[in-house]
């Protein structure tokens, strides 16, 4: 089964999201548990909880349909100290935001070296991040993106993402989640058949399907391995239309939410239908 969607608003409260998911023919969606702008928010209300769990059940949408994404202020890997302590504890509430909605995951950035740390650094100070916050939640997953390498962001390879998760001690709390338009921008070609099939077939060797818990589906403005991370609506990038039809028609991307990042969401409706056409 294909669970596909966008990264839906939340505005007005959680609850809404579910029934602007349903409205756009969605079978998955994400979401922010909170305002990503800011540090802080105003924990849930027991109104806005019960509603989101009862429209999810209204329209069907089970946990492992729904990827919500933390903060993009949010920097796991951060060599600066009050910055570092800062991300962890917004971090951690937005892991127990999810575990009070009772999803199962949270997608994030991995994090940034700001030049002044190595990579390999900066992915040890994320292992301990996503360790301290394990340690002090339960039974949500900590799931990975995958970056362009804009700037001096980590995760744009997938030794990357393999290295942080053998440095994570509960393995069975850790995830990553691919987005195309990243992989792309990181060198992995995926415009090509060819390409398509040795970027996935690294991908399961260095970190494996098993870890897969969502993806992000998105067209590329920028060519492959430009380090630029800039989304296009679906086949009118330098990706194009065929990545999408091969994945869809691919069972190793089963049972996960599969997420719409394209920059007109007037066009989710279509590009949806779009997706699941390729199904048959």
């Amino acid at each position: 089964m294909k669970y596909i969607g966008a990264h839906i608003s939340a505005s007005g409260g959680v609850e809404n999201a579910p029934i602007n998911a349903h409205n756009i023919g969605a079978t998955a969606f994400a979401l922010f548990t909170k305002n990503q702008r800011q540090w802080v928010a105003p924990p849930l209300s027991g109104s806005s909880i019960a509603k989101f769990k009862a429209y999810c059940t209204e329209f069907g949408y089970s946990a492992k349909q729904i990827l919500p994404h933390d903060s993009y202020l949010i920097n796991l890997g951060s060599p600066d100290k009050e910055g570092l302590q800062k991300s962890r504890e917004a971090f951690f509430d937005e892991m127990q935001r999810c575990e009070i909605l009772g999803l199962d995951r949270l997608n994030f950035h991995p994090g940034a070296h700001l030049n002044q740390i190595s990579e390999k650094d900066c992915m040890k100070i994320i292992a301990e991040s996503i360790n301290i916050t394990l340690q002090k939640t339960s039974g949500v997953t900590a799931v990975i993106e995958n970056t362009a390498g804009q700037g001096s962001n980590v995760g744009y390879r997938f030794e990357h993402l393999a290295e942080i998760i053998e440095q994570v001690e509960n393995k069975n709390c850790v995830g990553v989640c691919i987005d195309t338009a990243h992989a792309f921008a990181g060198g992995y070609i995926l415009s090509e058949r060819e390409g398509f099939e040795k970027t996935f077939s690294d991908f399961d060797k260095i970190v494996g399907f098993n870890y897969l818990r969502g993806m992000h589906l998105n067209d590329s403005k920028k060519d492959v391995a430009s380090r630029v991370d800039r989304h296009e609506t679906l086949g009118n990038g330098f990706i194009g239309e065929n990545l999408f039809r091969w994945i869809m028609q691919d069972s190793r991307f089963d049972e996960i939410p599969l997420i719409l990042e394209t920059p007109d969401e007037n066009l989710w409706t279509e590009e949806i239908e779009r997706l699941k056409s390729y199904l048959n």
